[in-house]
């Protein structure tokens, strides 16, 4: 079995700072594409951010210049640091990623999802 595991959520005063964290765990060869996702209260869940296995991320509009993904590949985890907050990035946070998989002497693919952080930007 693969588990994501996230932290970082929390409430923050608008500019202020956050870090997530998603820790993978399990038979796990190596991560590949992984991105953080946002889902606020009344809306679709929509695409924040992904890194792929070589380094190369892309950004939502909406949080270019204020937001970074990174990687740690030889502890299983992706971050989201999160600088200049607005009100309007309130919403719960989901990580995703691909993994490969040891099995015996074998490789396999899957995709998992972590169980949500909250993050409230409020003063």
């Amino acid at each position: 079995q693969v588990h994501l595991v996230e932290s970082g959520g929390g409430l923050v005063q608008p500019g202020g700072s956050l870090r997530l964290s998603c820790v993978a765990s399990g038979r796990i060869f190596s991560l590949k594409v992984a991105g953080w996702y946002r889902q606020a209260p009344g809306k679709q869940r929509e695409l924040v951010a992904t890194i792929n296995s070589g380094g190369s991320t892309n950004y939502a509009d909406s949080v270019k210049g204020r937001f970074t993904i990174s990687r740690d590949n030889a502890n299983k985890t992706v971050y989201l640091q999160m600088n200049s907050l607005k009100p309007g990035d309130t919403a719960v946070y989901y990580c995703n990623a691909g993994v490969l998989m040891a099995d015996g002497t074998s490789l396999r693919e899957g995709d998992y999802w972590g169980q949500g952080t909250q993050v409230t930007v409020s003063s």
